[in-house]
């Protein structure tokens, strides 16, 4: 992917192997920031930069020394991505700090993001080169499948303030973090502003209480797809981590105790979002743990759960329980507003009384087959209903409570097509939208019953008259 390596700028020397004076390709040297002096060209592979005017992107691939001049495509750009190529031999480079002609042209480009991908980054170079960032407008750094070698000394950024506020890596290998507290703690000044951090898909099975501590302002933080367990997240969120933190994800790990990962986060004062998908857990029967009141959206969905955990987080808006195996949900959430049970086992409505704000209730794919007359009626109420692909009884109330519903928008997508009958046979297979659900047919006693009573009027007032009609013959 993106190989966003050191430039080294070499002030007096020139581009190893070649007659290019540092100053002469300055452009160049502040569009590719990290990249690399030459990088190898791989046979039969692109090796130049192509610019796309329209989106303001420019990817570079496996560039050398030969085709650096193509870099100067990407200076109209505000995305540029680097793909390939060998750092190692310009590890040991000496890079001095640019003079005020680089500073100038570095704080002139539009660039915001930058991309590194498949490259192997020597730590060491990247340690020296990062503080280049300093004297530009990029606000996001992405590596994409890199691996770090070695550790750097990072002593040259102390006190340095960088740009960045997104920080991302994906499926990337490094050094263990832990143990090397110190060494980061000169990124301090920098790592005190950054907003965005990703760690994904890169075995990630620790973070240390301190590097929490150094992310004072982050907002956003993706640690999807590693290899966390139950007992890494306590030490990770420590007294005095992340004291800003709004958005975790922790799907796709190896988290296995619902409780025990409310006692991992329970010191997060500012948590909104948690997403827990994914993970196997266990619900225990009771704890004395209590998640940060500050939680309001919380993503249980895939977690292998049959019954409703508790404690749930009290201020909750949006709680997402769809694709485990719930038979029932027996829960009252005065403050929820979105609830999402899409793909369980159940087999009838929850009661929206327990759910005074709601408006919004997927229950896609479970196993009801009618909803209930009265239900139907506050079901009414909300924004968006989801209930298609149930095993639905196709009897006057079945079919006639859906086809209100849809009749006053409330159903959300799936309607008509996602709504069949299973039941009963005359009807299985059809749209629910087509069952007839006629006043005669399905309201016969609520017809009969006024016009009988009618009849006995009529009667009645018929049998008034013809007495009075005798009485005046007689007289």
């Amino acid at each position: 992917m993106g190989g966003n390596c050191a430039i080294p700028i070499l002030h007096g020397t020139q581009v190893p192997g070649h007659g290019l004076d540092a100053r002469l390709f300055s452009m160049s040297v502040a569009v590719l920031l990290l990249l690399g002096l030459g990088l190898q060209v791989a046979e039969g592979r692109r090796n130049r930069c192509f610019f796309n005017r329209t989106q303001e992107f420019c990817v570079c691939y496996n560039l050398s020394e030969k085709t650096m001049g193509s870099i100067i495509q990407c200076l109209p750009a505000t995305v540029v991505e680097f793909w390939g190529g060998d750092l190692e031999k310009y590890a040991a480079f000496p890079i001095r700090d640019p003079d005020s002609s680089v500073i100038e042209t570095l704080g002139s480009l539009i660039i915001q993001k930058i991309v590194i991908g498949n490259v192997l980054v020597p730590e060491t170079l990247l340690a020296r080169v990062l503080r280049f960032f300093s004297y530009t407008h990029v606000q996001e750094l992405a590596f994409e499948s890199c691996i770090f070698q070695g550790t750097g000394d990072w002593s040259d950024m102390d006190g340095h303030s960088l740009p960045i506020l997104s920080l991302s890596f994906h499926n990337v290998t490094c050094a263990p973090l832990t143990g090397r507290e110190q060494a980061f703690s000169s990124l301090s000044s920098w790592l005190g502003t950054l907003q965005e951090l990703a760690v994904t898909s890169s075995r990630l099975s620790s973070l240390p209480c301190a590097i929490g501590r150094e992310l004072r302002a982050l907002r956003s933080l993706d640690l999807a797809h590693n290899s966390l367990g139950d007992g890494s997240l306590a030490p990770a969120f420590c007294q005095g981590a992340f004291p800003q933190l709004q958005q975790l994800s922790l799907q796709h790990n190896d988290l296995s105790s619902y409780h025990g990962v409310c006692e991992g986060v329970e010191l997060l004062p500012g948590l909104r979002h948690l997403d827990l998908s994914h993970n196997e857990l266990t619900a225990e029967p009771s704890s004395s743990c209590q998640w940060p009141p500050s939680l309001q959206n919380f993503n249980l969905s895939s977690t292998g759960l049959d019954e409703v955990p508790t404690p749930l987080p009290p201020h909750l808006e949006v709680l997402d329980m769809s694709h485990n195996h719930l038979h029932a949900v027996d829960i009252s959430l005065s403050s929820v507003k979105k609830l999402f049970l899409n793909q369980n086992l159940l087999q009838a409505v929850p009661s929206i009384r327990n759910y005074p704000v709601l408006d919004t209730l997927h229950l896609d794919n479970n196993s009801i087959s009618e909803l209930p007359r009265d239900e139907v009626k506050l079901l009414g109420r909300l924004q968006d209903v989801a209930v298609a692909d149930n095993p639905f009884s196709c009897s006057c109330s079945g079919a006639g409570g859906l086809q209100a519903l849809a009749a006053s928008g409330h159903l959300g997508q799936g309607w008509p097509g996602g709504y069949r009958c299973h039941s009963p046979a005359q009807y299985r297979g059809w749209q629910v939208a087509r069952v007839p659900v006629s006043v005669l047919r399905c309201h016969l006693a609520a017809v009969l019953a006024p016009l009988c009573v009618a009849l006995a009027l009529l009667a009645v007032a018929g049998a008034v008259c013809l007495a009075r009609s005798r009485s005046c013959r007689r007289a």
